[in-house]
């Protein structure tokens, strides 16, 4: 019964982590702000 506890206690140390890292990376979605981001290099002109 132990072992269960502290299962579920790990499982929800890592839910809590995981949330609180897509909220901080949030940013960072090209879907919901597409503008922010910087373009890449699409062409080289070094040749």
């Amino acid at each position: 019964m132990d072992d269960t506890h502290e299962f579920v206690a790990k499982l929800h140390d890592t839910q809590n982590k995981d949330e609180r890292n897509r909220k901080r990376q949030r940013h960072g979605n090209s879907s919901e702000n597409p503008g922010k981001k910087l373009p890449g290099k699409q062409h080289s002109t070094n040749k």
